[in-house]
């Protein structure tokens, strides 16, 4: 993989994963949940980001905060 493709998926991956941290800061999670997302890139450039081990109880709360905006848009 060429530099350029490594620093394209190195930055979106970094947004990607400072936009769940703060996602996760704002549903009054800890740190400790939060702080072990890290963004990853493959070797061949792919982004993903690392949310790491989670505790049931946040999980759920990430969960409900993922399903809530599907439940509150209007039906047509």
């Amino acid at each position: 993989m060429d530099m350029q493709t490594y620093r394209d998926g190195r930055k979106q991956a970094t947004n990607a994963a400072e936009a769940i941290r703060a996602a996760l800061a704002a549903l009054g999670l800890p740190e400790r949940v939060w702080g072990s997302v890290r963004p990853m890139v493959t070797h061949s450039g792919k982004p993903y980001v690392h949310l790491g081990m989670v505790r049931a109880d946040a999980a759920e709360r990430m969960a409900e905060a993922m399903r809530a905006p599907a439940e509150t848009e209007p039906v047509e």
